[in-house]
């Protein structure tokens, strides 16, 4: 009986406790954005989280998994497979990776497609890397990006950005709020980038970052 007793209070205090977390969260979806970074993407979404006032308990990100398109996702799969063993689990799971150099590309993004539970687990991809959607604030552009002997194809990109952006460096704390005012046009030349980029049977350059994007801007609606 005091084993019962004992069991019983355990699990009022766990309903308890998810009651409480529950409690905290504004009424829209929960949400988990793992990247494969610690400094540009966490950064532009945690300043994009505080910009639109999205409640932090309801946006989780991390870039605490290395740089490996399959370290992110396996970063993303282990805190959903955690939160919902608590019973709370994410409504949808962002990994937010870049073709860059990577081995583990394209086998990553066809194993987050599969991932289940379906509709659950989304990629946010950009070739070469997300200094292209950045790029596409300022300019509409599908020139390829190579590595050269002297710098790899993300590096290219990245001197592109810095003619517009020439302080530009992977710290920067307020990189969603400084380019906010061209959102709409960087959405617009992503979505024509990858119709370009379908016609010419290529990814390189490409970027979907924008469909995450949105889901934020659309939480509280």
């Amino acid at each position: 009986m005091g084993s019962d007793d004992l069991f019983h209070k355990r699990k009022a205090k766990v309903a308890e406790t998810l009651s409480r977390r529950k409690a905290k969260r504004a009424s829209y979806e929960k949400i988990l954005i793992v990247c494969e970074g610690e400094k540009t993407e966490p950064l532009y979404f945690t300043d994009l989280v505080q910009d639109k006032k999205l409640n932090s308990a309801n946006v989780e990100i991390d870039g605490s998994c290395g740089s490996s398109p399959k370290s992110v996702f396996e970063r993303a799969l282990a805190l959903w497979e955690n939160e919902n063993r608590k019973g709370d689990p994410f409504d949808k799971v962002f990994c937010v990776i870049d073709r860059d150099n990577h081995d583990s590309y394209e086998e990553t993004v066809a194993r987050i497609a599969r991932q289940e539970p379906e509709g659950t687990f989304f990629s946010a991809t950009s070739v070469p890397c997300f200094e292209y959607w950045l790029l596409l604030h300022f300019e509409y552009t599908t020139k390829p990006y190579s590595a050269t002997q002297s710098s790899t194809s993300a590096e290219e990109v990245i001197k592109d950005l810095r003619r517009y952006m020439p302080d530009y460096n992977k710290g920067d704390t307020q990189i969603y709020t400084n380019l906010r005012a061209q959102l709409d046009f960087a959405k617009a030349n992503a979505e024509r980038s990858l119709e370009q980029a379908a016609s010419a049977h290529t990814d390189n350059p490409t970027t979907n970052v924008f469909n995450l994007i949105d889901v934020l801007l659309q939480l509280k609606e």
